[in-house]
């Protein structure tokens, strides 16, 4: 058998173990939505089978009975006004850490670093926002997964804008140029590949995010959509029908961002990887 040979049948053994793990993830993801369409008692054979009768109703009974109209526009704020401050301040710190060699910038970088590894003190963080006087708004949750991100965000920057050349600040000082003006209209237009990164990232993980809207939102009313969730199925965990449709509304805003998106993830991240 020829090295060729053996290459593409390694290749079809390794697409083949793919395609049977991949199943692991998208037959409970079709058992919720075929589930999503049943009614109460066919829904309880926990089967993958086609409905027999599809049911529409269901998804508008728990939009207007889940508030999930006002879940999403919560949902929306928070992930939205998270990214951009995410996006603003990771890019200007690491911004700083790269062009500043100095055992201080070292240091910095390695405590960023650290945010990878260490988790987060529930209890300390809410003590600390009561002290701050803003426990239980939206701009507590908003702070708290800005700074939840920030360490993969400066892990990303840092290694992009370590590949832009001095030689473009050193021009621009040049001109009379001072650190602002370098960072906004020369490192911000360059970096616009790892923003779309980070945006879409940061996104993703407080859009699914249930813990830090339970601990910090203490009104109903401000809960983001996966926590909507959680409340739905505290009124209906009898009805799997209904709880199946809340969650596949609920999945669906990340499920299509990311399907029309994950080519920028994948040119950001090789990106910086790449000129790194």
């Amino acid at each position: 058998m020829g090295f060729s040979r053996k290459l593409a049948l390694r290749n079809y053994l390794v697409e083949g173990l793919l395609i049977l793990a991949s199943l692991t993830i998208i037959l409970p993801l079709l058992m919720m939505i075929f589930g999503s369409f049943m009614t109460s008692s066919e829904v309880l054979r926990f089967s993958l089978r086609l409905p027999e009768k599809w049911l529409f109703s269901n998804y508008t009974q728990v939009f207007k009975e889940g508030g999930l109209g006002r879940a999403f526009l919560n949902g929306l704020l928070i992930t939205g006004v998270s990214s951009i401050v995410n996006i603003i301040t990771s890019s200007a710190a690491s911004f700083i850490l790269v062009r500043r060699e100095t055992k201080l910038s070292s240091v910095l970088y390695l405590f960023f670093f650290m945010g990878l590894i260490a988790p987060m003190s529930t209890i300390t963080t809410i003590r600390v926002v009561q002290w701050m006087g803003f426990y239980g708004s939206v701009t507590s949750v908003i702070f708290i997964y800005a700074a939840l991100n920030t360490a993969f965000s400066v892990f990303l920057y840092s290694g992009f804008i370590k590949a832009i050349p001095r030689a473009l600040d050193e021009v621009a000082f040049l001109e009379g140029a001072n650190m602002f003006d370098v960072f906004f209209r020369i490192i911000t237009p360059l970096i616009v590949p790892v923003n779309a990164t980070v945006a879409i990232m940061v996104f993703m993980s407080v859009w699914n995010d249930i813990t830090i809207p339970l601990y910090f939102l203490t009104d109903s009313s401000t809960w983001t959509m996966p926590l909507s969730v959680y409340n739905f199925y505290g009124k209906y965990s009898r009805d799997w029908n209904l709880i199946f449709a809340d969650l596949v509304l609920t999945s669906l805003p990340v499920l299509i961002l990311y399907l029309f998106a994950q080519k920028y993830i994948v040119s950001g991240l090789t990106a910086g990887a790449v000129k790194g």
